[in-house]
Order: structure tokens, then C-alpha cells, then sequence
């Protein structure tokens, strides 16, 4: 039976339905609209299903966290303003006659990648995706391990780093503040005394400047002791790395690696992959909830 799969963003909003095995069917995106509720803004995603007029069996929603997975209910997410403690998965069942699930961005990008991507195949994957911030999922057995509380697998506020820097409401010394391409820039612009983005950090380090590259082997080194942290814990079959700064800068993802091998307790071991599900691993992901 076909799925339907719904990528919530905070500037755009994506749905798409798939066959059982997988082809995808229809795909529409749009703006996100925030002069519209949360409400709003789903009916026109259904609308296109409607429209479709295609026989389906569920709707898997991936929006940002933090969400309460059990409750089906968005919490708090900063970037989707007016979005707060709403009922999702209560709305769209109402709304659609069918079964919903609900799950964080991240986890549905790893669950698209663990499932049909970098990691199929394997009993256990671990998601890294490394971008403007850096988010987590741990897929076991083709399925989101998304813990007690819906916070397995969120290593953005691990804490790695020896520099104490912090943003408010994070741990001191947290992953994302020390190894996403937004703390990448920070750190440049700090180090450099201008303004610089991590794009311009890597273009540097590429063409062999020694500062750039102090700085792109400490974010590497801060994302290698996340990585083994992990590996301590539940000890994947492979790490699968997403995200702008990763896909775009393949040798720094050989970097944490090289750097993760010091830590972890079997480096030959150590299994490394690119995503490969791309731009659409949002809304794969988000159908195979169903």
C-alpha cells in the first residue's frame, strides 16, 4: 500500500507519497506560511494528497524537535513559532482518516539512510547529521530508537568539548556549540578577528592555510569524541554522516575519523559512510514511520 511522507521546515514545508516499494509517486514543496497556524499550513499539504486522489495507508510526519513522540504533540521547536504544544498526529488523523506517526527531523533522515541508504542492510546505524547544528539517530533493526522520553540519540548538547563556551540553554562544552558549521564560523571569526562562515573556513584549510586547518581539526576532534561516545553505548554497525558540512567536505569527515579511531576500543572496526538518500531523506524517512 502507499505511504504518504510530510517534511515540516522552518521555511519549507514538503510532502510526497510512495509506492509500497518505495518509488516515489508525487512530491510537492512549498513556503512555509507563519502568518498561518499549524493547522493551515497541514491542510495544504493535504490538499495536495487530496488532490492526488492516491489510495494510502498512513501519513509519517518528520518536523523539528523537540516533539513527544508517544503524545504525537510538538513541544517547543524554536524555529517553528505558533507551533507549540499542537496535537499533530491528532489534527492530521482527524483530518485524514488515516494513521499518523510522528518523529524528529534527524530521526527520519537517519531512518531513511539506515533503511534504503548508506546503512541498509545492517542491524544497527547510527546518524549523524552535521550542518548548521548537529543532530542524531540511532536506528536499530529498521527501526527509530527514540527512548523514554523521545531524547534518544540527541547529541547536539553532549558535552565534548574542553572550551566551556556555551549558548544559552546549552551544556557547557556541547557538541553543537563546538562542531557545527555555525560553532565552525564562530570559532574562525574568533580565531581570524573578521567575520567568516564555515565555507570560507574550509576553502582556506583546502588551499593549505595552517590556522584554518587548527581550527577545522579541532571541530573534528570535538565531533570524534561524540562519535565514541556512541560507540560505547550501543556500538553500531556503522556511522553515517549527512548534513552540509560533512557531504560538502568529505576529508573532514575523514578527519573524525582518523581522531575517533584513538578513542573507541576497536578502531579497525570503525565503519564511516556518506549519506546517500540526499535532499529527499526528510520525506523518505517520514514514509517508512508508516
Amino acid at each position: 500500500m502507499n505511504r504518504i511522507g510530510m517534511d515540516i521546515g522552518g521555511t519549507q514545508l514538503r510532502v510526497a507519497a510512495f509506492s509500497e516499494e518505495g518509488e516515489l509517486l508525487e512530491r510537492v514543496s512549498m513556503a512555509h506560511d507563519h502568518e498561518l497556524g499549524p493547522r493551515e499550513n497541514l491542510d495544504k499539504l493535504m490538499a495536495c494528497v487530496d488532490e492526488w486522489g492516491i489510495s494510502y495507508e498512513g501519513i509519517g510526519v518528520g518536523c523539528p524537535g523537540p516533539l513527544d513522540f508517544a503524545a504525537g504533540r510538538v513541544l517547543n521547536p524554536p524555529n517553528l513559532p505558533g507551533w507549540e504544544n499542537f496535537e499533530l498526529v491528532r489534527y492530521l488523523t482527524t483530518r485524514s482518516g488515516h494513521r499518523v506517526l510522528l518523529n524528529n527531523d534527524a530521526n527520519v533522515a537517519g531512518l531513511a539512510e539506515a533503511r534504503v541508504g548508506a546503512g541498509a542492510g545492517l542491524e544497527s546505524v547510527f546518524f549523524f547529521t552535521v550542518s548548521t547544528g548537529v543532530g542524531g539517530a540511532y536506528i536499530y533493526r529498521g527501526k527509530v530508537v527514540g527512548g523514554a522520553n523521545s531524547c534518544a540519540a540527541e547529541v547536539f548538547n553532549m558535552m565534548v568539548a574542553d572550551n566551556k563556551f556555551c549558548r544559552p540553554g546549552m551544556n557547557p562544552g556541547a557538541l553543537e556549540d563546538h562542531a557545527s558549521g555555525t560553532a565552525i564560523g564562530r570559532m574562525a571569526t574568533e580565531r581570524f578577528g573578521r567575520p567568516m562562515d564555515a565555507a570560507e573556513l574550509f576553502a582556506l584549510d583546502a588551499a593549505g592555510d595552517a590556522k584554518a586547518h587548527q581550527i577545522v581539526d579541532l571541530a573534528a576532534e570535538n565531533l570524534a569524541r561524540a562519535v565514541a561516545c556512541v560507540s560505547f553505548v550501543v556500538d553500531p554497525n556503522r556511522f553515517v554522516f549527512g548534513g552540509s558540512v560533512a557531504l560538502h567536505n568529505t576529508s573532514f569527515v575523514d578527519l573524525v575519523r582518523e581522531h575517533a579511531q584513538r578513542y573507541v576500543l576497536n578502531p579497525k572496526t570503525l565503519d564511516f559512510a556518506l549519506a546517500q538518500c540526499g535532499g529527499d531523506a526528510g520525506l523518505i524517512g517520514a514514509a517508512l514511520l508508516v
